[in-house]
């Protein structure tokens, strides 16, 4: 055995990676579904590790799948973590793929965990003379460190030595096992000693020196409960000792002579790309690998199909880009016009960049608002093993001139500004203070089409007229507590996306807009909903003022009154008891008070809706009664009087709701954010909530309302006379109708 030519040793834990990539990156596949998300984000910060660290050598270590030796000495050693999920189970393999692609050694050794290996090869290491620097945040790693052994976090790029051991763990690395083995760990399933947490346990082997002088002293505790705990789970800390010992003899079968850091083989690394699809890697190691990008298969796709004619989109990220994309639309007379934001909400979202299309498979996209690359993203530059570089924000033309070259092309009235949902993209726009007309919108095309045959969302019409799956939104951003906003995703990955948009919109536009003519709607699209978008958008941009302080005071009325009823309620049924819980107030109607008819669901609760407690209110039961009583004031809190104060935009003081013209099928309007069109008006409470709503200075609110518009319309058209006569009367159409369908007077 040969010594180690290198004189630096980085130990990657491997597995800290894998869970630290899945997470961090939103989900991913490759066009035949395969996830790919941790794998792609382990190799990016494999990537960033190779490039930025002073390592002559590197191994990356990997926990092996079964049990360990822990579980020979404490059975329910680990027995609480879930399995992982469903998605990374096939990525293991893919990852030490990855980790062999880039000629590293992949390590791991069934019967031990990747801390032993580790611990092992840090202490072989040392004995030669090597520094050594673990790669990761594992708190049980922390007992290695000392002379010649740092940590380093590789999300937080943090270096983590005696000093950071002794601010986690309140004591210095030597110490760190004894501390471990009386506090336990709820994630491993360490038992230690109850009641005895980290900051105690410290502050006990700072006072006794060492875990079994504390056990043997334990007498010694003037703290009761304290010393009770101590004697009583004594041999439960010596067992936990042995769990949080890492192994430092482990009999390996790699030795160190092999870590000495070489350089991929362009071959191996461009098959493991290619076969996973990583393009943007591809094209960021084409330096080292050779100009190869997939002709067939988008990034982060999914399934989709091939186009005929691959799509050309281009990242515009200087001003003579831009002049040239603005001239091609100019001439064109049509570009199509999609915005990235970081907010569904357009009155308080950030512009990021836009995209532009004209024609069909040629679009590009203007980013604005991109901010760095956090580790292990799609954007880390172009990979330079002897470089060590920090990520740079993105090169993008600045807002304010990109803004000023784009506004006489958005607001030429020679050319056609086509958009999905163009009402939430002018909105963005206008307000920094670019206004685009004239429109067109394809949501509203194919709503004057097809109505409430289907939903009008591009996804959706996509697949529907272009037979074409789009990208979606938490493909490039992730979903749920993962997800960023757009700002942080990297440019090649926004570019597909954001480019992908102006470009269907066009294609959709192409395809709906001809219709018209043949479906005889052209009058119906120019008259009615097309000229109306302008409209709604003003609509929305001035708002509606709303009184905060009316507000205030009807909320705390509000909690006032909802507090009595409780009162009244707890006295009615006896106890107290949670009134919001269909299962506890259940169990009071049914079983404590014995009301007859109560129901059981498939949960096994009692059903306590409102036509159960309305009909018990109906035979005279006073319970239900308060309970309906106490539901309708605490919606009214909730639902208006609180939800409507937070809804008032603080630069304005106005409430800015969104009106949708694409979503009743009857052609009405509807609103959201708040809905504005469901403010009560049948109880007095209802309509108190109405005074809220006021007129500006010098101003007068008005309400106007086309009653019955439906069936004057249909008195006109069918010529009904004795129904044009009850209009023109002023008597009440459903009772003159009654009152002729069943031959009784009006009265």
């Amino acid at each position: 055995m040969s010594a180690p030519s290198y004189k630096h040793l980085y130990l990657v834990d491997g597995s800290g990676y894998i869970f630290r990539a899945y997470y961090a990156i939103p989900p991913r596949s490759t066009s035949g579904g395969v996830p790919t998300n941790a794998t792609f984000g382990f190799t990016n910060m494999l990537i960033k590790l190779l490039r930025e660290s002073e390592a002559d050598g590197l191994a990356v270590i990997f926990d092996a799948s079964g049990s360990s030796f822990r579980n020979e000495i404490y059975d329910e050693y680990k027995a609480n973590r879930d399995e992982p999920p469903e998605d990374l189970v096939p990525q293991f393999k893919m990852i030490r793929e990855a980790t062999k692609a880039f000629n590293l050694p992949c390590i791991e050794m069934e019967g031990f965990e990747a801390d032993d290996l580790i611990a092992t090869y840090a202490r072989l290491a040392r004995e030669q003379g090597i520094d050594v620097t673990i790669v990761s945040s594992d708190k049980d790693l922390m007992q290695l460190v000392g002379e010649g052994i740092s940590m380093l976090d590789p999300m937080k790029e943090r270096p983590i030595g005696p000093e950071e051991v002794r601010e986690k763990f309140g004591v210095s690395p030597d110490k760190v096992i004894d501390v471990q083995a009386l506090a336990g760990d709820s994630t491993d399933n360490i038992p230690g000693v109850p009641g005895i947490g980290v900051k105690t346990a410290a502050q006990l082997i700072d006072e006794y020196g060492s875990l079994d002088e504390l056990l043997a002293r334990a007498e010694e505790i003037k703290q009761p409960k304290r010393r009770e705990k101590l004697i009583e789970f004594a041999e439960q800390a010596r067992i936990s000792r042995q769990l949080v010992t890492l192994r430092q003899d482990v009999p390996i079968s790699e030795g160190l002579e092999d870590f000495g850091l070489k350089e991929p083989e362009a071959e191996a690394l461009r098959d493991f790309l290619q076969a996973y699809e990583f393009r943007s890697i591809l094209n960021r190691l084409a330096d080292k690998l050779g100009d190869v990008v997939p002709d067939e298969k988008e990034e982060g796709k999914g399934g989709a199909a091939p186009e005929e004619a691959e799509d050309v989109y281009e990242l515009v990220q200087d001003e003579k880009a831009l002049a040239a994309w603005i001239a091609a639309a100019t001439e064109a007379g049509v570009v199509a016009v999609d915005t990235e934001t970081t907010s569904l909400d357009a009155l308080r979202a950030e512009l990021v960049g836009v995209s532009l299309a004209t024609e069909a498979g040629k679009a590009c996209y203007i980013p604005l608002a991109h901010v760095a690359p956090e580790a292990g993203g799609e954007g880390d530059g172009g990979l330079d093993f002897e470089g060590k570089g920090k990520p740079e924000a993105p090169k993008q033309i600045p807002m304010d001139t990109a803004l000023e070259l784009l506004k006489p092309l958005l607001a030429d009235p020679g050319v056609l500004k086509v958009g999905q949902n163009l009402k939430y993209d002018m909105l963005v726009l206008g307000r920094y203070g670019v206004e685009v007309t004239p429109v067109d919108d394809t949501m509203l095309l194919s709503y004057v089409l097809e109505g409430g045959l289907h939903g009008h969302g591009m996804d959706e019409l996509a697949e529907l007229h272009l037979g074409r799956k789009t990208i979606k939104y938490a493909e490039v951003a992730g979903k749920g507590k993962n997800q960023v906003t757009f700002d942080k995703v990297a440019l090649d990955t926004a570019l597909d996306y954001a480019a992908e948009d102006a470009d269907v919109t066009l294609r959709l536009w192409q395809v709906l807009k001809p219709q018209l003519v043949p479906e005889r709607l052209t009058t119906v699209y120019e008259t009615l909903e097309r000229p109306l978008l302008p409209v709604l958008y003003a609509m929305e941009r001035a708002g509606i003022e709303v009184d905060p302080a009316i507000l205030r005071r009807m909320s705390n009325d509000f909690a006032q009154r909802i507090a009595e009823v409780e009162q009244e309620i707890f006295k009615l049924a006896g106890r107290e008891f949670t009134i919001g819980s269909p299962k506890q107030l259940g169990e009071i109607l049914f079983d404590e008070m014995g009301l007859e008819g109560g129901r059981k669901g498939k949960s096994g609760s009692y059903g306590t809706g409102a036509d159960v407690l309305e009909a018990f209110a109906a035979q005279g039961h006073d319970l239900p009664a308060k309970v309906l009583h106490w539901r309708q004031l605490s919606k009214l809190k909730s639902t208006y009087t609180d939800a409507l104060q937070n809804q008032i935009d603080p630069e304005t003081g106005r409430v800015h709701t969104s009106y949708s013209q694409a979503v009743a099928s009857t052609g009405r309007l509807s609103s959201n954010d708040p809905n504005l069109q469901n403010i009560p008006i049948r109880t007095e409470e209802g309509r108190k909530i109405r005074t809220a709503f006021v007129a500006g200075k010098g101003k007068k609110l008005i309400s106007i309302d086309y009653s019955q518009i439906e069936l004057r319309l249909a008195a006109h058209v069918a010529g009904v006379k004795l129904l044009k006569e009850a209009f023109e009367e002023g008597q009440d159409i459903h009772a003159a109708t009654a009152s002729q369908v069943f031959d009784v007077p009006l009265a």
